[in-house]
Order: structure tokens, then sequence, then C-alpha cells
């Protein structure tokens, strides 16, 4: 009892809310993003092009973060590509996590020819470069949020099931497993009630991280034009326009830049501040 009061008392990481509280600011922005941004960010005025943001000279006050080439407000393009960046991470890296981790469970702990069948999967899926098997599946499947999503899934899978696998493959070596058998438990009883709960702090990090990774994939391929369509406002079109005019529009590059740094940052320190916080064996 009073070991449980003692980790009750605990204080949190500090990163744990600092990531979390950068989220959790992106996600009201982005569910709020019709009443926040000043401007439609699909709205051209070409007279208003290349606007500094409002702590320059020349800038106006209906454009705090300044205007891109063709006078559409940064500040509300980035409000609005956080809606893309946010969708994507939360189905992708929850599809991924789900079937990777099933697979995961079932080699490492059920072993024999499901482990073989998995794993050597496992080996062919990732013989393949990652990033031109992503371009190669948009291609096939064409341009979209679904597209997009699907090819994150496809690639990304086998991280999940390749840690997932050899974690369930050291808690059924444990004791308390043991103990489970010899008290007639069946092995896929044993596998959700007694190996999942101690691996899901393990799921948890690869989740965040996931999202992560799948925030940067939608970013890279919206950088080459194999995203969504080229009119919608994306993180990784926005760096691409910027990368062009960082000369003279710095703010175009730079401000969806920091965003795209800071949101891939905080979903990797988020899931490290909730596995030191939850995990029982650091506990």
């Amino acid at each position: 009892m009073a070991d449980g009061r003692a980790a009750a008392k605990r204080p949190i990481n500090p990163r744990l809310w600092l990531s979390g509280g950068w989220l959790l600011i992106l996600v009201v922005a982005a569910l709020a993003a019709p009443l926040l941004a000043p401007q439609d960010p699909l709205a051209q005025d070409l007279f208003a092009s290349r606007l500094p943001p409002m702590w320059q000279g020349g800038s106006e006050p209906g454009f705090p973060l300044g205007t891109d080439s063709l006078g559409r407000d940064v500040l509300s393009r980035v409000l609005y590509g956080a809606r893309i960046a946010l969708l994507v991470a939360l189905v992708a890296g929850s599809c991924t996590c789900a079937l990777g981790a099933v697979l995961g469970l079932i080699a490492g702990y059920y072993r024999g020819w499901a482990d073989v069948v998995i794993s050597r999967l496992i080996e062919i899926w990732m013989a393949f470069p990652p990033v031109l098997f992503a371009i190669l599946l948009i291609a096939v499947m064409g341009t979209g949020l679904t597209s997009i999503i699907v090819a994150i899934v496809v690639i990304d899978w086998t991280r999940f099931a390749r840690v997932i696998r050899a974690e369930a493959m050291t808690q059924g070596a444990m004791d308390y497993v043991a103990s489970a058998k010899v008290a007639g438990r069946g092995r896929f009883g044993i596998m959700i009630r007694e190996i999942l709960p101690n691996v899901l702090p393990t799921i948890v990090v690869l989740l965040t991280l996931e999202m992560g990774i799948a925030v940067i994939v939608e970013a890279i391929l919206s950088f080459v034009n194999l995203s969504i369509s080229t009119d919608d406002p994306t993180w990784g079109s926005m760096i691409a326009e910027g990368r062009a005019a960082i000369h003279h529009s710095w703010w175009v590059l730079v401000v969806p830049l920091i965003t795209l740094f800071l949101t891939v940052l905080s979903f990797s320190q988020l899931g490290e501040g909730l596995k030191d916080h939850f995990d029982p064996v650091l506990r």
C-alpha cells in the first residue's frame, strides 16, 4: 500500500508535461481552426503576397505570420495543415500499432510455425527501401489521405512486430506465465491477460513514435507533391514552397518547419515520458 502511494506521488517527468502540452495545444488549434484562422487558407491575394510577420516592418494586421507568394495567410495554412498531420498520425499510427502488435504477440508467444511465418514476412518486408516503397504504393493507389495511411501501415507494421515479438518472448519465459499455465489458463487467455499488460508500455512508446513518423512521412510526400491535392494546406507543401523563397520570405519556410519539428519531437518525448511514468518495472 505504501509502495502504491509512493508511486502515485512521484513527480511527473517535465518532458511529459511539455510534449503533452504542445500536442494538446496543437489538437485544440486544429479542431478550432475555422475559428482561429484569421483568413481562408486557400484565399489568394497577389496584392498581399510575401507580407512579413507582424513583428517586422511592412506587415498588415490581418496576417500575423505573413503571407506566401500567392498572398495566402501562413498562420491559417499552418492551422489547417495541423488537421491533416494529426489525422494521419492518429489513424495511421493506430492501424500500424494494431497490426504490428497482434502479429508480434502471436509470433513471440505462440512461437513454432507462426513465429517462422511472421519472422520471414518481416524480413522480406524490410528488404524494401521504405521511402521508395511508399512512393511506389502512392503511385499505384493514387494520391489522397487514404493512400497515405495505407502506405504508412503497410511499410511500418514491421517496426511494431519485431519489438513486440521480442518483448513477448521475454515475458513468456517469466514465472508468472508458468504460474498461469499451472492454474489452467489457456494460451490465448495468458497472452491477453498476462503478457499484453506487461508489454503495453512498450506499445505506447512505439505508438507515439509511429505518430511522429507518420507526420514526417506525410510531410515528405507533400513535399514531393505525392500527398493530397496541392491546393490543400499541408506542412510539407508549405516547406517546399518556402524553400524556393527562403532569401526574401523566410517565414514561409520557417513557420511550418518549426511546427513540424516541435510536433515530431513532442510525440517522441511523450512516448518516453509515458513509459517512465507508467512502466511497472521502472516504478
